[in-house]
């Protein structure tokens, strides 16, 4: 799989049923420290809502996911939301919906439609794009080489994730699959460039 699909940027839709309000958050995650720190964002941002339920999907291999119920009876939020997230394909997407209580319990058909629905609100609210699939890579070499460095690094899309240049330099950058034997060939061919791949 070269490509995957993502929101571009956040989006928040509202659904109300029976008094109680459900507003889901949408955004674009690249790590799980992203969406914990945007969950807690959203925590101080509605400290008097009585349920911050969530799911996010992470990477390209699909494994790395998550839902919670916060208290919701089990099955009836995080999941319901996950299935929007995956029913679009989506990765690198966390949705938070939080829930004021009307008063009037919806029972589990009634949470898992309110959930559901929000949740495909706030995706059709959000932008969906294609982005390459990226291969950590690091590399090391001399000051001297910067220009021939980022002329391959542009030519093949390569995104940069940290850089520290110095009179020696390192760049992790991220090389799109569907370059990645193309790429690394012409890397290779720089003399005196350090490459190794990042494992995370």
């Amino acid at each position: 799989m070269n490509h995957y699909h993502t929101i571009d940027k956040p989006s928040v839709a509202e659904f109300k049923d029976r008094g109680s309000r459900f507003l889901a958050y949408a955004f674009p995650i690249q790590s799980v420290d992203d969406f914990k720190k945007r969950l807690r964002e959203l925590k101080e941002e509605h400290p008097k809502a009585v349920h911050h339920c969530f799911a996010y999907r992470l990477g390209t291999d699909g494994n790395s996911f998550r839902a919670s119920d916060d208290g919701e009876p089990s099955g009836s939020a995080g999941k319901p939301i996950l299935g929007q997230i995956d029913s679009k394909g989506l990765t690198n997407v966390a949705i938070v919906v939080v829930r004021y209580f009307g008063g009037t319990l919806l029972g589990v058909p009634g949470l898992i439609n309110a959930y559901k629905t929000v949740a495909s609100f706030a995706l059709q609210l959000a932008p969906i794009v294609q982005k390459a699939v990226m291969v950590p890579y690091d590399l090391q070499f001399d000051y001297t080489l910067m220009n021939e460095v980022m002329i391959v690094v542009k030519r093949f899309g390569c995104q940069i994730m940290q850089n520290e240049a110095q009179l020696f330099c390192r760049m992790i950058i991220g090389i799109p699959k569907e370059h990645l034997p193309a790429c690394l060939e012409k890397l290779e061919s720089l003399h005196g460039l350090e490459i190794r791949p990042v494992i995370s």
